[in-house]
């Protein structure tokens, strides 16, 4: 089984130190770099190319969102990309639509828990887009505002996530009956939105990891959604979780 590799980019000694401490008890993440800004952290992934690179986006000598949109653009045509996951203190609506159109691959909070990071870095590397849940709410503000056509946020060769127009969320709310969703479905639910693996879930509803696939599994379906970040964005529309 190959191993997951990440760079880290991050000019904070202490958060750098326990992101790759926490990284690295992890057998299937290998950290193959780490830089404290910009420009060496370029040169880093080009030398290395990662499967992910972990960006802060307040790196000293240039913006991590700039930095994202250099990375993407030097890997375009590469067989495998390099995905971003972009790591800040900001929650405003500007600097996560600024991210995802840079073309940032999952979004997450400072503060997020050691076991959220790994599960994001997990979701990030199979594909998918991992959305602090702070996050999913303002994609759904703006998911509010668009009343013509969709915007893009971020494309990579498996993945297009976009903000859809208020008539495509409309018709989704339609299609989500939440009589539909069990009563533990909806408590599952809930914690995805909350930003929790399955691995958190099972603990917090005392199931089995499995168990928690198969709720999560039976949410997809009955939502009409193609990943975790898609169910949470569409129940919070819908107001099937608060």
């Amino acid at each position: 089984m190959s191993k997951i590799r990440v760079a880290l980019i991050e000019d904070h000694d202490l958060t750098r130190v326990g992101i790759r401490t926490a990284l690295q008890q992890k057998e299937e993440i290998e950290v193959v770099g780490e830089a404290a800004n910009a420009a060496d952290g370029l040169r880093l992934l080009k030398m290395v190319q990662p499967d992910i690179a972990i960006i802060d986006i307040g790196l000293p000598d240039k913006d991590g969102i700039e930095l994202t949109r250099e990375v993407k653009s030097f890997l375009t045509g590469e067989e495998s990309l390099t995905k971003v996951l972009i790591l800040t203190l900001r929650d405003n609506k500007e600097a996560v639509l600024a991210a995802f159109a840079a073309g940032a691959d999952s979004y997450c909070m400072k503060d997020i828990k050691f076991d959220n990071l790994l599960e994001a870095v997990r979701v990030t590397y199979n594909g998918n887009a991992w959305i602090d849940p702070a996050i999913a709410r303002i994609v759904l503000q703006q998911a509010r505002q668009n009343q013509h056509k969709p915007e893009v946020l971020a494309t990579d060769s498996k993945t297009t996530t976009t903000v859809p127009t208020s008539e495509a969320v409309e018709n989704n709310e339609e299609m989500i009956d939440p009589y539909t969703l069990t009563e533990r479905e909806l408590e599952v639910l809930q914690l995805i939105v909350e930003g929790c693996s399955n691995a958190v879930i099972a603990e917090r509803l005392y199931i089995t990891v499995g168990t928690v696939k198969t709720h999560v599994r039976n949410i997809l379906n009955k939502l009409c959604a193609d990943d975790r970040t898609q169910a949470a964005v569409r129940a919070l529309r819908s107001g099937l979780v608060g």
